[in-house]
């Protein structure tokens, strides 16, 4: 892997509807904003070579201040789009020659470098790779008037997470080719036919939604820094 280029894009253009006011990427964490958190991850993994960042317009100069601050490796901040998968084809755009893609989104600050090497090689199986980790609760299906359908077997179910990693012709083939809404960029690679493997990722790796998973993520932190 280390002869071969791999490239980073951090979807981060959420407009934080369910933080009650409060822009989710720039909220603190350890000191740090939770973005700097998931910078600082990527920077210091020694196989990822440069690093895109799709952001909202308004965030986009503070957001290339902080990068230029840091220096080291090659990053570039981009406008991203009003839906995730837009701002993560607007990175993919910018990356520049890469064999690889990690793709992970800007509010999972508790990402390590031993989560996407892990990704990258469970990648070379299929060329795509989801981090994910199994459900704990029973899921039932129900319909519109939410009346149960069926219970699916607990031990088949896994919650995807991020970092998901895709050769970079494979992602850049299902972004160009697949149409409709996903919630994630595996769901683009599966309808266009490939298969995708799943690694262990960590319950830690929480996405930052609401208030509570700010407390939550603070109590988190802590607890690895003691």
């Amino acid at each position: 892997m280390r002869e071969q280029k791999v490239g980073a894009v951090i979807p981060a253009a959420g407009q934080s509807r369910r933080m009650g006011g409060v822009d989710k990427l720039w909220a603190p964490l350890g000191g740090k904003a939770i973005l700097e958190r998931v910078i600082d991850a990527f920077q210091g993994c020694d196989v990822i070579t440069q690093i895109v960042l799709a952001v909202s317009k308004e965030s986009q100069a503070r957001v290339q201040e902080m990068v230029t601050a840091k220096g080291s490796k090659r990053v570039l901040v981009c406008p991203g789009g009003r839906r995730r998968q837009d701002s993560v084809a607007a990175g993919l755009r910018l990356l520049d020659d890469c064999d690889w893609v990690v793709i992970h989104d800007g509010a999972r600050p508790f990402v390590t470098a031993d989560l996407i090497e892990r990704g990258l090689a469970a990648a070379q199986e299929t060329g795509a790779a989801v981090a994910a980790v199994p459900v704990t609760d029973t899921i039932k299906m129900a319909g519109r008037n939410l009346i149960v359908k069926g219970t699916p077997p607990r031990r088949s179910l896994w919650a995807a997470q991020t970092p998901q990693v895709f050769r970079f012709d494979i992602i850049a083939a299902a972004y160009r080719e697949v149409r409709g809404e996903v919630t994630d960029d595996a769901s683009l690679v599966e309808r266009l036919g490939h298969k995708v493997k799943l690694y262990m990722g960590s319950y830690d790796n929480m996405k930052i939604t609401t208030p509570d998973d700010l407390v939550l993520a603070e109590v988190l932190w802590r607890k690895r820094q003691a």
